[in-house]
């Protein structure tokens, strides 16, 4: 099998609009957490997000090109813009038909199906629909433009597995690379569905917290109170490339992708099994499919919704595949700073664990306040503060609604 090697990386999110912003976010600890501001949430159950900060899409897109795109796209351009510069590839060198794009995401132009479809169901006579409303809102429509852009003519392709989707649109990519089938993939995932049907059905749901008067802790993943997730939105992007190809151009290398696994729970329509079975099962595969064994990681960024439920069935399934290696691991859930991204979670979470193995610290999971005593106490859950180690092997979690999950285990780059 050929090796898959991390050249690129591009993020936006609710705590830095860069990789290297993102990067202090997330060594800082801080909190993405704030009042709704892309609609009037008065009259909501929720009235609060993680939304983007200080963004302006005009400073990367021009507005009649960001016209046409619904914001999902949008992140999904710029993020891959980022990863691509930072990766320094040479598209004139490239072979375009052997680089390709697999991109995730959740729901899609969940903006442009309420707003544009909203406001075509108020004309009196025949409605009046948009030319740009189906290319805005279908999911697959990020991939296609960033292949547009940058003229990549190989493999090409969007994931729908709900918050799993830019993870598994990551596996794809490193599996597709190490099987000989293309040479470079862009590949992440981006979501923008801080709407007010997105709200309002997750809300009905019982899913999301509902701590108004304290957005900035509401994310509380393994605390006593924790009481649901918090709505984020944003993308993360990688530049996988072959190592040898890599090597060849002299590439800069900030990891390797050694190892992934892919599950279904066989459960339940959103709930996790209770013991963990779905989340155990991919990681003793994503390990085995690294050739490590579980005491060889030191690092674990855990799916970490702050669900009542979600957050109990991870911890069992960690402590079945880890045994006594679990109380040497660095555990943590980067939702608590940046809120749950849906299908661009994976992305930015496989993102965080780069981050610590080239930074040198843990990412801490913030708003802890009081023990559960569902959680085994001897477990280091890198509560609000950031830690430093050296870190070798990380492994990153992400599941999914339907029963979906996915793990990729990323290792620091040695020849």
């Amino acid at each position: 099998m050929r090796r898959v090697v991390i050249t690129g990386i591009g993020a936006l999110t609710p705590i830095g609009n860069t990789y290297a912003s993102y990067v202090e976010g997330l060594k800082n600890g801080v909190s993405g957490a704030g009042p709704i501001t892309r609609f009037d949430a008065s009259q909501f159950k929720v009235k609060f997000a993680c939304e983007l900060k200080n963004f302006d899409v005009e400073q990367f897109i021009p507005k009649k090109d960001a016209r046409r795109l619904d914001p999902f796209a949008q992140y999904a351009l710029i993020v891959a813009d980022e990863a691509i510069q930072m990766s320094g590839l040479d598209l004139s060198l490239l072979d375009l038909d052997r680089s390709g794009v697999v991109w995730g995401t959740g729901i899609g132009g969940f903006e442009t199906i309420e707003h544009d479809i909203s406001e075509a169901a108020l004309w009196t006579g025949e409605p009046r629909y948009s030319p740009f409303l189906i290319p805005k809102l279908i999911g697959d429509i990020a991939p296609g433009h960033i292949s547009i852009k940058y003229g990549f003519r190989g493999i090409n392709y969007g994931v729908v597995s709900a918050c799993a989707s830019s993870t598994h649109s990551v596996i794809s990519s490193f599996d597709y690379i190490r099987m000989g089938r293309a040479d470079v993939m862009i590949t992440g995932g981006s979501e923008a569905a801080i709407t007010r049907a997105s709200v309002g059905g997750f809300s009905a749901m019982k899913a999301m917290s509902e701590r108004n008067d304290s957005p900035l802790t509401a994310s509380r993943p393994f605390d006593r109170d924790r009481d649901g997730f918090v709505l984020g939105e944003g993308a993360g992007a990688l530049v996988l490339e072959e190592l040898e190809h890599a090597k060849k151009r002299g590439a800069t290398i900030y990891g390797e992708i050694l190892g992934a696994g892919m599950t279904a729970d066989a459960y339940h329509m959103t709930a996790p099994h209770p013991d963990g079975l779905g989340a155990r099962n991919v990681m003793n595969l994503a390990i085995k499919d690294a050739g490590l064994n579980p005491a060889d990681l030191d690092y674990v960024n855990v799916h970490g919704t702050s669900t009542p439920l979600g957050d109990i069935a991870e911890v069992k399934a960690i402590q079945s595949v880890f045994g006594d290696s679990a109380y040497k691991l660095n555990i943590s859930s980067t939702k608590s700073m940046t809120g749950h991204l849906l299908g661009g979670a994976g992305a930015i979470e496989a993102i965080a664990c780069i981050a610590a193995i080239n930074e040198g610290f843990i990412p801490p999971t913030i708003n802890h306040f009081t023990d559960d005593d569902a959680f085994d106490s001897k477990l280091n859950f890198t509560f609000n503060q950031a830690q430093e180690r050296v870190i070798d092997t990380a492994l990153s979690n992400t599941f999914g609604f339907g029963g979906h999950n996915a793990s990729v285990v990323i290792k620091r780059f040695k020849e």
